[in-house]
């Protein structure tokens, strides 16, 4: 199939299952799209085990392996998703949070990623398949990030104080970029290389590698972002800068992949930049409701896609039964290192600030894992371990979309924020 067939299947997909979820399941849209996909899949995989002379599974598949799902998402889709989030995003409110916000996606993310890595591997060392710890490491990394766009979405459907919802949002946006960075770190000391000519791996490397990624990234979003904001200023004519707006995220992200900085933090940062200063000193009010139209429709069309992808890559990943073990210990090992990340950065910060009731829970069962952590799985070398951590990076991602975004919203009403 060519590129255009593919994406008129996806987008078919989309639509189809999108009208079948409103009319019959009622579910939050992304949410509906995992699961009719989910079910699709395993209509697909039945009727081929059924009637393999039609070789159904196989073509889907085949059709599947077409698209590099990491490629397609970390150096395409998520530029986009991620501006589309930010520029929505309130500024004053994520400023309120930034020490909450700040540590979280840094401290929060190594927490994370050790406590998983470490638990992991203590409880394979009691069966048959050894995880090493460098390896357990690279699966705590790829599966300790909350994925914007399932978080920005989750949003969407719950009704939360503003600055909850700012944290919230906040840390999802910013956690994802320290996570890539973290999980390129995890990976090249997996592999015995940093990735960067081959030096060998060491504290200083690690440390200059983050440093240079994260700084980067936040220097050339906000150049990228003020270039764009300058440019709209000298104009009034919405056509265009909603094409300046799109050029920006997609030059500065093609700029961050090829200079090796982080291109999810720089689209961000550009993000907030478009949609605060740029929104108020840049943008007619004309302009500002076309600028903001046009990356919603973006938001919602890529988000379906994305989701519908989802639900449909358990016919690439595939059920292995060996793997089952290791893939539901996942499930109460992310939670709980979840829960110690967000406590440890806001029980610090308790002592200075005031935090809403009910945070700790909240962000805890509201950071939802989604197509970042499945690409990353994907984009691991062809190791004897990938297949297991593979296939437990998928069970977290679908228990964390349908179980966890699906309760969210009882979870809200318990606490009774606006009664």
């Amino acid at each position: 199939m060519t590129i255009f067939e593919i994406a008129a299947l996806l987008l078919g997909l989309s639509a189809a299952f999108g009208h079948i979820n409103h009319k019959l399941l009622k579910l939050p849209h992304t949410i509906g799209l995992v699961i009719i996909a989910l079910m699709a899949s395993g209509f697909i995989i039945a009727a081929n085990f059924l009637f393999p002379q039609f070789g159904i599974s196989v073509a889907m598949t085949n059709m599947l392996k077409q698209i590099d799902f990491d490629e397609v998402l970390l150096k395409g889709m998520l530029s986009f998703l991620l501006f589309a989030g930010a520029v929505h995003i309130d500024l004053d409110e994520l400023v309120e949070r930034k020490w909450a916000i700040g540590l979280m996606a840094t401290l929060g993310v190594l927490i994370s990623t050790f406590i998983i890595g470490g638990a992991m591997w203590f409880l394979m060392s009691f069966t048959s398949q050894k995880l090493p710890f460098t390896w357990a490491l690279v699966f705590g990394a790829l599966i300790t990030p909350t994925d914007p766009v399932a978080v920005l979405g989750l949003l969407k459907t719950v009704r939360i104080p503003p600055l909850l919802k700012a944290k919230i949002a906040g840390e999802s946006l910013f956690n994802d970029g320290v996570g890539v960075v973290v999980f390129t770190i995890m990976l090249a000391i997996a592999i015995g290389s940093s990735g960067h000519g081959g030096e060998g791996v060491t504290m200083v490397s690690i440390a200059k590698l983050f440093a240079f990624e994260t700084g980067g990234g936040i220097i050339l979003g906000l150049v990228g972002g003020y270039i764009a904001y300058w440019a709209m200023r000298q104009i009034d004519e919405h056509n265009i800068e909603v094409l300046v707006t799109l050029a920006l995220v997609m030059i500065i992200y093609a700029i961050a992949v090829r200079t090796h900085l982080s291109g999810p933090i720089a689209v961000v940062i550009a993000g907030l930049f478009i949609g605060n200063h740029g929104a108020k000193f840049a943008m007619s009010e004309n302009t500002r409701e076309h600028v903001f139209q046009f990356w919603e429709l973006i938001d919602e069309i890529l988000n379906s896609v994305l989701f519908l992808l989802i639900g449909l890559e358990v016919l690439v990943i595939g059920a292995d039964l060996l793997h089952l073990p290791f893939a539901m210990a996942a499930i109460p090992v992310a939670i709980i290192a979840r829960l110690i990340a967000v406590a440890i950065p806001i029980n610090l910060l308790a002592i200075r600030e005031k935090f809403e009731k009910g945070s700790i829970s909240l962000l805890t069962w509201g950071g939802l894992r989604g197509g970042i952590s499945v690409a990353l799985a994907l984009s691991l070398p062809d190791v004897e371990y990938k297949t297991g951590i593979l296939a437990a990076t998928y069970t977290v991602v679908v228990f964390s979309i349908i179980v966890q975004g699906l309760t969210m919203k009882r979870l809200v009403k318990h606490f009774r924020f606006f009664d």
